[in-house]
């Protein structure tokens, strides 16, 4: 009985994975095969952070313009960086949500590593600055969300609000120009 133990826990381990394959086929990629390719050759953190950036962008113009697919920067940006993805209000808002939360892991991995390094200060801020503008907009869907739609967008303006909180917390740019006071 005891030899049979393992292979039991061994079998009972392959069931679970086997039976989570389906789920985590059937969830949606938050990222269009051109932009993976982009965070993938895209190795300096600032640049990748920018990458994400730019991904979460093209989802907002969906959001916010029905006819984005036509206009012109979308088409000028479409050899690089793809076809738009396509998806409902809900799966824009959760590909949102993914998008910032990669964007915060590749900081948090590149942190572990090198805590020093100088980009972490600039890709938080770039994040940061992106952040605060997202959260403006997608505050103002709250009022028309149906449903369906309102758990993605909480999602997302609770990824955002971490990341405004924590580029907040950070020490003025050392080059920054003090603010002028008035007085």
């Amino acid at each position: 009985m005891t030899k049979q133990l393992p292979r039991i826990i061994l079998l009972l381990a392959l069931v679970s994975v086997v039976s989570a394959v389906p789920a985590l086929s059937a969830q949606r990629d938050h990222l269009t095969p051109a932009e993976v390719e982009l965070v993938r050759n895209t190795q300096v953190l600032d640049k990748r952070t920018e990458v994400f950036i730019k991904a979460a962008e093209r989802r907002l113009l969906l959001l916010t313009d029905p006819q984005a697919a036509q206009a012109k920067q979308v088409q000028k940006d479409k050899e690089l960086w793809g076809e738009l993805p396509q998806g409902t209000h809900a799966d824009l808002y959760a590909d949102l949500a993914r998008i910032f939360d990669e964007a915060i892991t590749n900081i948090d991995d590149v942190a572990a590593r090198d805590e020093n390094s100088p980009l972490l200060p600039k890709s938080l801020r770039k994040l940061g600055a992106a952040a605060e503008r997202f959260l403006t907009q997608l505050q103002a869907m709250r009022a028309g969300a149906t449903d369906a739609e309102q758990t993605s967008l909480e999602s997302v303006l609770g990824e955002l609000q971490e990341i405004i909180a924590a580029a907040k917390k950070l020490p003025p740019e050392p080059n920054a120009k003090p603010a002028k006071s008035h007085g």
